[in-house]
């Protein structure tokens, strides 16, 4: 009897390409937005996603989320907005920033030096999911239905899946790079839901 072929699903593996000037060697500089990403504070995005948006959430360390419980625990009875869903990771496609995991967090350490590496770009499934639209859809994309604020009728969803991607099950691919390493090496992981 014949062997079959099977097909099989793999997760997507990104590659990331560059161009260099002539006479350019070694790691570019980070860029001006980036350097001082850890400072950041989570605030709702008014309009296009910029570099840097988004804080630690599911790997905020646990001593300092500790430390905090009780201020996040007060935001969301006054507010109902819950700090990881709706403050920290700014979910969607973006360059730079934290990531907007779908999962628990993983960061690929670097093959050639072994640091943690840095999110460099991810593409997403959606840009919000769920009651998160609260606080990470634009201004213009809502609307008050019924004395709430909603998602703009009719623009909700194509906002919320405004690439047309679906990645698993509402997934994202994150890429990640080593600024450190000579030629920037890169990796990346995936993710559903």
């Amino acid at each position: 009897m014949p062997l079959r072929a099977r097909r099989v699903r793999l997760p997507p593996a990104p590659r990331v390409l560059a161009r260099r000037r002539r006479g350019r060697s070694g790691p570019r500089h980070t860029p001006r937005a980036l350097r001082g990403a850890s400072r950041l504070r989570a605030r709702p995005l008014r309009g296009p996603p910029r570099a840097g948006d988004g804080v630690p959430g599911r790997d905020l360390p646990p001593e300092l989320f500790r430390a905090l419980r009780e201020r996040f625990d007060r935001l969301e009875a006054d507010t109902g907005l819950e700090y990881e869903y709706h403050l920290a990771e700014a979910p969607g496609i973006k360059l730079g920033g934290y990531p907007g995991w779908t999962q628990d967090p993983v960061w690929p350490d670097c093959a050639s030096c072994g640091q943690r590496m840095e999110h460099l770009l991810t593409v997403a499934s959606w840009e919000y999911g769920g009651d998160s639209w609260r606080t990470w859809l634009p201004a213009e994309d809502r609307a008050v239905v019924d004395g709430e604020e909603a998602p703009r009728p009719g623009r909700g969803r194509p906002v919320r899946e405004a690439a047309g991607l679906m990645l698993g099950d509402a997934g994202g691919v994150y890429v990640f790079e080593c600024r450190s390493c000579p030629g920037r090496p890169v990796g990346h992981w995936f993710d559903c839901s």
